[in-house]
């Protein structure tokens, strides 16, 4: 037989596994893989608890926003319905105060009128018992008292028109 390269390199090799496998070296790389794989899970595991316990966390603060949005709606649209309903409430005293004026003003203009034309008719009663009284006193005649007479009832019915338009 020949004993080459080849061959020595093979003993080499076989006695390099061999005093591999007497040190015990592919179980403790065995241990040391299977420690690092049983890390690995563990990391995984804590990380999906880590996950798990966000997701709750963040489904927390999600429901917790949606109520606060919800409350905030409710309260605008009812601060919303309350401003219609002050509107409408002030626009309503508005317009009843503007009648009890209007009626109140009426209700003056009217006393005014009736003040003015008692004052007129007190006038040209006045004017008529002046004139009587002119009359009586300048002229005793009794076509003159006739025609004066025809002239202040003339004035007078004149005056009382125009009180009446």
């Amino acid at each position: 037989m020949v004993i080459d390269s080849t061959f020595w390199v093979a003993v080499s090799f076989v006695i390099f596994f061999g005093g591999l496998i007497y040190l015990k070296v592919p179980q403790k790389i065995n241990t040391i893989l299977n420690k690092l794989i049983s890390d690995i899970k563990n990391e995984i595991d804590e990380s999906e608890k880590l996950r798990s316990e966000a997701k709750m966390l963040l489904d927390n603060a999600q429901k917790k926003l949606d109520t606060a949005q919800s409350e905030s709606k409710e309260i605008l649209d009812q601060a919303k319905k309350d401003a219609d309903k002050l509107i409408i409430e002030l626009n309503d005293k508005f317009h009843k105060s503007s009648e009890i004026k209007k009626n109140l003003a009426k209700n003056k203009i009217n006393q005014m009128r009736e003040v003015a034309i008692k004052e007129i008719k007190d006038a040209s009663v006045k004017i008529a018992i002046d004139s009587v009284k002119k009359i009586i006193t300048t002229s005793v005649d009794k076509s003159k008292l006739d025609t004066l007479f025809q002239k202040n009832l003339e004035e007078t019915k004149e005056e009382l028109k125009k009180i009446n338009s």
